[in-house]
């Protein structure tokens, strides 16, 4: 059976760090065609330094990092340095890049790639602010056909907001992008904050990445501690850090981590206090047809051991 080809959209930031090592160390279970960059976490410069210096740190140059968009659609969008750190990555140090830039954007790769595959032989993962995947839907249509799957991180279904009360970062960063990738028609699952965040980023959890022989577990362990530490300062020790972009990745691998229910899902876009919120219908009372697979439950050990056991295999 043929692979099926994935292309990784994310704003680096630490928990798409992470996410990155995973894709890059799970490559027997899909086609990793690249990896493309949006303004998000912090501005569009450092995303796409941090993931092309994450390819070098995992040894992977071979996999292609293209540079997307550097707003919104529309609003002003957000950034999160608070959490990220001003680099994106915490301040930890990460290698320099050493394979060529690509002059391709990220829009014309994700249009070409899916115009090069079979129908339903693309899955994207956005695990930022969807900009580039809403302009690669408007600008080629036609290539709608081609994309199996969305699986994405954003949004909140049944619970309150971490940007504003009621909007989680990545949907509020660039809600009417989202509200074009979700009203697309093409199947997508939605790894809310309902499930990812039950992803906890523990002590003993940290422990085991800084036990791990390798250059590269003792980076994620920097980059998560960093990571744990500044929600903990934001909010007060209201919240802790949680891995949520790795549960995109995590579900192509193994699906069965996760629980989950189909609901019809829209995105508000009024300049109200409900701005970026995922309105998701969950008794049914509009009558529209469900459009997103809502995940809402994981079993948080299986996905730890997942990502233990891939970030254990790089030696370096």
């Amino acid at each position: 059976m043929t692979k099926q080809t994935v292309i990784l959209d994310c704003d680096p930031g630490l928990d798409d760090a992470v996410a990155i090592l995973l894709a890059l160390t799970s490559q027997e279970n899909f086609d990793l065609a690249g990896i493309t960059t949006v303004a998000g976490n912090v501005s569009l410069y450092h995303t796409y330094r941090n993931a092309r210096a994450l390819v070098e740190l995992a040894g992977c140059p071979e996999v292609r990092v293209f540079e997307g968009c550097a707003r919104a659609i529309m609003s002003e969008g957000a950034r999160a340095e608070e959490v990220h750190g001003a680099d994106g990555i915490g301040g930890v140090p990460l290698p320099a890049p050493t394979a060529p830039i690509e002059e391709q954007h990220a829009v014309d790769f994700i249009i070409e790639t899916c115009r090069n595959a079979p129908d339903k032989g693309v899955t994207i993962c956005p695990i930022g602010p969807m900009t580039n995947v809403a302009l690669a839907l408007i600008k080629a249509p036609d290539i709608k056909p081609k994309i199996n799957e969305i699986v994405f991180m954003g949004g909140v279904a049944f619970g309150p907001g971490n940007t504003s009360p009621a909007a989680e970062f990545n949907i509020y960063a660039d809600p009417h992008a989202a509200e074009i990738v979700i009203k697309s028609g093409i199947p997508q699952v939605m790894m809310g904050l309902d499930v990812t965040q039950q992803a906890i980023i523990t002590e003993d959890r940290l422990r085991y990445f800084r036990e791990l022989p390798s250059a590269v577990s003792h980076a994620v362990a920097e980059m998560l501690s960093a990571y744990r530490k500044m929600v903990i300062e934001k909010t007060g020790g209201a919240r802790q850090g949680v891995l949520h972009d790795p549960c995109t990745i995590a579900y192509l691998i193994d699906p069965t981590i996760f629980e989950g229910e189909d609901y019809f899902v829209e995105v508000d876009c009024s300049s109200s206090a409900n701005f970026g919120r995922t309105t998701v219908d969950g008794l049914a009372v509009t009558g529209q047809p469900a459009n997103v697979k809502v995940m809402l439950n994981m079993n948080d050990q299986a996905f730890y051991d997942l990502l233990f056991d891939r970030i254990s295999r790089i030696k370096k």
